[in-house]
């Protein structure tokens, strides 16, 4: 049995808790969290102890029995968490973004292996199903050598965040780097388990609506040696609206987009159902699945499965810390590209 003692008890911790209860062999044993009211709730639901409630991580690594250290924190807290955890021998999951620095996810990858422990980060959108699906489109070969790759995300989003809104992750309205840090993480990790290692990025971004300080609209263009890649990000666009929002709360209202023309056929998911089609060279449409959906509960439920295979079995996490600080250079490489108006090549 593997009890699990989660820090961070907002707003996504419900994904991760909901994952957790469904996992055999697993228990969430303990909670952490500064606000006493968010502890009682979320150990009421979740079945967990009121005595395994505790506001001091140092505390609940010293009594809790444990053997998981799920950190659900801010990125700024990620150092300290995983060296605590690390020093008391615990196998540590970490939300992205991994770090608010690349030298800062340096020094968490570095504090892990130091002691020892096995660190993975908490990606989900490569296990999202429609990433899955292209994923195994991609592995069958069927579209041939890749020769251009096209991703679009599109919300009517940051323009929704007026002042006095009600705002699940408030927080967003205050951050420099918005849409390439906070999300940008999702898509290059998705980017590169689709395609694997770009040479080079080159990325213009942009900060339009007067209710957030950081960039809510860029492209950026992703060199390989025999293709190239777009993402084409906006959260001040009306393209996908269908009519008026009514909403008690500003949630995020994302649509995606993927395009993968390849030397035997076209790759489409298009339109807010995520329907994925191939088209060959005679136009003939292969439907691969009539629809799929960002499901982010089911993701957490194959990624956090992937976890405890993992430590059963001794294979490698997915997204290592080693591996995710090659995601995290591509995301702060976005802002110096912007910044410089330059490429950036990584050798």
């Amino acid at each position: 049995m593997y009890k699990v003692g989660l820090i961070g008890t907002g707003f996504w911790s419900e994904k991760h808790l909901k994952a957790w209860q469904r996992i055999p062999n697993v228990q969430i044993a303990a909670l952490c969290n500064r606000s006493k009211e968010k502890l009682l709730r979320k150990a009421d639901e979740y079945g967990v102890p009121h005595d395994q409630l505790y506001t001091s991580v140092e505390e609940m690594l010293e009594r809790a029995d444990i053997d998981i250290v799920d950190i659900v924190t801010p990125p700024e807290t990620h150092l300290e968490l995983v060296r605590l955890a690390a020093k008391a021998g615990k196998f540590i999951m970490c939300q992205k973004p991994f770090a608010p620095a690349f030298e800062e996810a340096e020094a968490i990858v570095a504090t892990a292996r130091e002691n020892g422990a096995r660190l993975m980060v908490t990606e989900n959108w490569r296990w999202l199903q429609p990433i899955q699906v292209i994923k195994r489109v991609l592995d069958s070969g069927v579209l041939g050598s890749i020769r251009v790759a096209r991703f679009i995300h599109s919300d009517y989003f940051t323009e929704r965040m007026k002042p006095g809104a009600n705002l699940p992750q408030p927080f967003l309205t205050k951050m420099p780097k918005l849409m390439f840090y906070e999300m940008g993480v999702h898509w290059y990790d998705t980017w590169r388990f689709l395609f694997g290692e770009p040479k080079r990025l080159y990325a213009e971004l942009r900060s339009f609506s007067p209710n957030v300080v950081g960039d809510d609209s860029g492209v950026v263009t992703l060199g390989y040696d025999d293709f190239y890649g777009l993402m084409d990000i906006c959260w001040v666009t009306r393209r996908e609206l269908t009519g008026p929002i009514i909403e008690e709360q500003v949630d995020a209202r994302f649509v995606e987009h993927f395009v993968i023309d390849g030397e035997l056929a076209t790759l489409k998911m298009v339109g807010t159902e995520g329907k994925i089609v191939l088209l060959d060279n005679d136009g003939k449409v292969t439907v691969v699945a009539e629809r799929t959906e960002l499901d982010h509960e089911e993701s957490h439920f194959r990624l956090q499965s992937h976890f405890i295979d993992c430590l059963e079995t001794g294979r490698p996490f997915q997204t290592s810390g080693e591996d995710n600080l090659l995601t995290m250079m591509l995301a702060f490489a976005t802002y110096e590209s912007a910044e410089k108006r330059q490429v950036v090549h990584f050798d």
